[in-house]
């Protein structure tokens, strides 16, 4: 989708708490040396017991601060986006108005996104679509935060695909100036793919009410052992998925891939980063952000936009730069945005950057 009107990205923000290095966790038995080795992955962020919605207040507050060079107040917003991909408080209780009342403090819409990995791309899209349907507000503020850090959730182990970490981030959409224009959005999903995020795992009761730990690698083996059985395998090859959005995301911003200079991608280990983006797509990891996500982690939906912030706040991006943002999930589904860089940095202050 190219947007019927022009679309910013007006601040940007995260919040990053301290790493554990993928040696240390080595050293403590917690992952095997040869799975280190195999995702190529130095570190992850560990958020101990700070609240995810707390996590995303702190990105929202760097991505409010951003904001405000481009005029925009609370009083301008017309709803609040939350993504996560991970419990994040009581039962009942809504994380979203959580997170609006400690940023905008306003009585507008807030509500959960997801599915998954893929939901700020998500609310990306639905942001734009608000503020060209409804000109009575000028901004959508977005946010996500997750913890994994609970009983029932093995970070190291739970999948080989990518290490689980704790983090916030935010983005402030915008009709107004910004850093950056957003040219095009879209997103495709694999439905006949769905089981392989489910294996062999009941739907009701629901996992974690009867104490059942998050594990992936767990459902893939379930899978696997069908497979060897006779069972048919999936019908769609995933990378051919993401390669086809990304190819009509790109065409619809009236742009290729030859022409991107970055691509802001999900935090996979090595292994899952080129089979399910970098191969499919005939990139190479520096061209994406392999070097910031392999000392981060996968932060849930977060990861894009970890990246882009990662990237326009170093200069390693400038105006005129057209950034490919990208992500996979559950379902499966894959989205993705090309926004083009409209300004420097003008603005700092991120916890990710006192880390450094």
């Amino acid at each position: 989708m190219r947007p019927a009107a022009d679309i910013h990205l007006a601040g940007i923000g995260s919040w990053l708490p301290d790493q554990v290095s993928t040696e240390e966790a080595v050293a403590r038995g917690w992952y095997d040396p040869a799975d280190r080795e195999a995702s190529g992955m130095r570190a992850v962020r560990i958020a101990g017991d700070v609240p995810a919605p707390d996590m995303a207040v702190r990105a929202a507050e760097a991505a409010l601060r951003g904001s405000a060079a481009a005029g925009l107040t609370a009083d301008d917003f017309g709803a609040l986006l939350h993504c996560a991909t991970y419990h994040q408080g009581p039962d009942g209780w809504s994380a979203p108005h959580y997170v609006l009342r400690h940023t905008l403090d306003r009585p507008v819409t807030a509500a959960q996104i997801g599915p998954g990995c893929v939901g700020m791309l998500a609310a990306l899209e639905l942001a734009a679509h608000r503020l060209v349907a409804d000109a009575s507000r000028d901004a959508v503020l977005i946010t996500s935060g997750d913890n994994f850090s609970v009983p029932l959730v093995d970070r190291w182990n739970a999948s080989k695909l990518f290490l689980l970490a704790d983090g916030g981030a935010s983005v402030v959409v915008s009709r107004r100036d910004g850093f950056a224009r957003l040219l095009s959005i879209g997103s495709a999903s694999a439905p006949s793919m769905e089981e392989l995020h489910r294996a062999g795992e009941r739907l009701f009761p629901p996992g974690v009410t009867v104490g059942r730990p998050l594990d992936f690698e767990e459902r893939s083996a379930h899978m696997r052992r069908r497979w060897e059985q006779g069972a048919a395998g999936p019908t769609v090859h995933f990378g051919e998925v993401v390669a086809d959005t990304v190819d009509r995301v790109l065409e619809e911003a009236g742009t290729g891939l030859e022409k991107v200079a970055r691509i802001c991608h999900t935090g996979y280990a090595d292994g899952a980063l080129h089979s399910i983006y970098l191969d499919p797509l005939d990139v190479e990891a520096p061209v994406g952000t392999w070097e910031f996500t392999r000392g981060v982690g996968h932060v849930g939906a977060a990861d894009p936009f970890l990246g882009l912030e990662h990237l326009w706040t170093r200069g390693e991006v400038v105006p005129g730069d057209r950034v490919l943002l990208l992500a996979a999930g559950p379902g499966m589904e894959v989205a993705c945005a090309v926004v083009e860089i409209t300004a420097g940095r003008r603005y700092g202050g991120t916890r990710e950057e006192e880390n450094q």
